[in-house]
């Protein structure tokens, strides 16, 4: 595993968020997402999105009574974006800063399209930094795409093999393709539940 992750300097995501070229963003909450949040019982998780971007997840379960929901994203422009949208969220809530020198413990972790800004070298960073930030039995969730997109800058595909062996410190609980994704990415993404 190289020494420090490579990721993408919040100047680069700043841009793109001044420039609108955000189109992975489908403008709410993504339903598989929706769909987990809403069979969640325990409002007192605490639960990390990091690479939230405008944070439509982050909205999401805070407003359904999950107030100990943290955003965490290292580009301004992205949580002006977001506040501008939902300026009642708490400040102590928001966690600017990049996530591979972020410290916390929580329950669960939702991966939206963060995993997929990531240049493959640093993913076995992510995957241990991830499995580093939650509680034993703490959940990471989300989707990640199931196929290479043929050009080198983000988003970045990868496939399920790449998954299971990067992830192979979890329990696989769900690692399936979702099949309540989006019409877009319909039968593009992988929905899965890993337990620590």
């Amino acid at each position: 595993m190289p020494s420090e992750p490579e990721v993408y300097p919040p100047e680069y995501w700043d841009q793109f968020y001044e420039e609108k070229k955000t189109g992975w963003d489908i403008g709410y909450v993504s339903t598989p997402l929706k769909e987990y949040f809403d069979q969640l019982k325990d409002c007192s998780l605490k639960i990390l999105v990091p690479g939230a971007g405008n944070g439509y997840e982050v909205e999401y379960l805070y407003t359904n009574g999950f107030k100990n929901t943290f955003l965490l994203d290292f580009s301004q422009k992205a949580i002006d974006s977001f506040l501008q949208r939902f300026p009642d969220f708490p400040e102590e809530n928001i966690l600017k800063e990049n996530f591979f020198q972020h410290e916390g413990k929580y329950d669960l972790i939702v991966e939206q399209t963060f995993f997929s800004s990531l240049p493959g070298k640093s993913r076995p960073h992510y995957a241990e930094k991830v499995y580093s930030l939650l509680n034993a039995g703490g959940k990471l969730t989300g989707l990640l795409f199931n196929h290479e997109f043929p050009f080198d800058h983000p988003p970045f595909g990868g496939s399920p093999q790449e998954y299971k062996k990067l992830f192979n410190r979890f329990e696989f609980k769900i690692f399936e393709t979702a099949y309540n994704s989006i019409k877009p990415r319909r039968g593009r993404e992988l929905f899965f539940v890993l337990v620590k």
